[in-house]
């Protein structure tokens, strides 16, 4: 099992600093079978670092370059991280041990903000790290408790090769959540998908204002697209309670309607809202030492699920199919 080989793939439009970040990390890894793949747009010349592969793929989207870095790869298990995240240098040693067994088809980690990010950076973390802000997912941005998962980011997955390919790969006609459609199709084999929180990368954040919004203003429009066509993991009581507060501000705003029960509802409802926020950014204020993360995580997390919520209305009742990338 010691001698199993791990390809390391990462998509990326061009190489940035962020990229080369993440490569110095990369060629630091505690384990020495492994290559990296790097997929980019345009076909790069040069090429300074050990171990890597740069293949060229076009303008296409995540999905396909992770696909095309699949193909030309040499290793049993696939290693998927961003462009943006580097990883702990024990990251592939923890997920080893999982690969033993043969109905475990791929392991997730922990994606944990970098301490050197900067406040506002670290601020979007917290909204994802917090009970609050994340609710039962929260293991997905620190480190949790080991569990079995359906549905995981490709921020930080390994697959096994064979399970992969027997998939199909990513589908493309899904982005983001072309990783959700991936874990499914893994499920559906029969194999499982296990949290690893030691196998941990440090993945940067989009920044607060708008860089987060829009990213997470995405994920809930797909989010919504998926209760559709993949119940099975997004039709769940939690991805809708954003867009009961999204309706419940907007009822109380319009003064319920002229229905005076439903405004005093909808209000009572915003309280138990408002307490929670306050209780969470205790917390924030005090995981992250700072008492400033903990206020703004205040309008943060607001702004957060109230535009989650009403992206996902959007998707949820659109008519549209999710466009080929």
């Amino acid at each position: 099992m010691s001698s199993l080989h791990f390809s390391i793939i990462i998509p990326v439009k061009k190489i940035d600093q962020l990229l080369v970040e993440a490569m110095s990390h990369l060629l630091k890894l505690d384990y020495l079978s492994y290559e990296v793949i790097i997929v980019v747009d345009k076909k790069i010349r040069k090429n300074a670092w050990k171990k890597t592969r740069i293949i060229s793929s076009g303008a296409v989207g995540p999905a396909k370059k992770r696909d095309l870095g699949s193909k030309t790869a040499k290793g049993e298990i696939l290693a998927f991280i961003d462009s943006d995240a580097y990883p702990d240098k024990s990251w592939l040693k923890h997920a080893l041990p999982h690969f033993k067994k043969n109905y475990v088809a791929a392991v997730g980690g922990p994606g944990v903000t970098p301490i050197n990010s900067s406040f506002m950076e670290e601020a979007s973390g917290w909204v994802s790290s917090s009970p609050l802000g994340a609710g039962p997912y929260t293991y997905r941005f620190l480190p949790g408790k080991q569990r079995q998962v359906d549905d995981f980011p490709a921020m930080n997955l390994l697959v096994r090769k064979k399970d992969f390919n027997e998939v199909g790969g990513f589908d493309s006609n899904y982005f983001p959540g072309e990783d959700t459609k991936l874990c499914l199709d893994l499920v559906k084999l029969g194999k499982i998908i296990i949290y690893e929180p030691k196998a941990v990368v440090f993945h940067h954040r989009r920044s607060l204002w708008w860089p987060h919004l829009k990213q997470n203003g995405n994920f809930g429009l797909h989010r919504g697209y998926f209760v559709h066509q993949l119940p099975q993991t997004s039709a769940r009581l939690v991805y809708f309670l954003p867009s009961l507060l999204a309706l419940g501000l907007a009822i109380n705003l319009l003064d319920g309607f002229g229905m005076y029960w439903l405004e005093d509802l909808t209000q009572t409802g915003l309280d138990i809202y408002v307490f929670l926020l306050l209780i969470n950014a205790v917390w924030v204020g005090y995981k992250s030492g700072s008492i400033f993360q903990g206020l703004i995580s205040i309008p943060a997390i607001f702004a957060t699920h109230v535009w989650y919520g009403a992206k996902f209305i959007q998707g949820f009742l659109s008519v549209k199919q999710i466009e080929k990338k």
